[in-house]
């Protein structure tokens, strides 16, 4: 079974990539993440992930921060549109 991780794409990223969920092969840094998406999804960085939050594992991270986390096989990220409050 090869080895890979569930990412869950939410309102603006999932009509960018026309997809609600898709498999990535893993592990992979988390901070290489946005730029195997571009790789997928030419444009997204700029016209949906510069604004939008991630989750790993159900916990929001941060894509420059965590510079060292890994994602695991069998992990769940989220990418995360803003939420406005009203």
């Amino acid at each position: 079974m090869s080895q890979t991780f569930t990412i869950h794409y939410f309102a603006t990223a999932a009509q960018y990539t026309s997809k609600n969920t898709e498999s990535l092969p893993a592990p992979l840094k988390l901070s290489s993440l946005y730029g195997e998406l571009e790789k997928r999804y030419p444009g997204i960085i700029e016209k949906v992930l510069s604004s939008c939050g991630v989750s790993l594992d159900g916990e929001y991270v941060d894509i420059e921060e965590d510079v060292d986390v890994l994602i695991q096989a069998g992990g769940e990220v989220a990418v995360i549109p803003p939420v406005s409050s009203g």
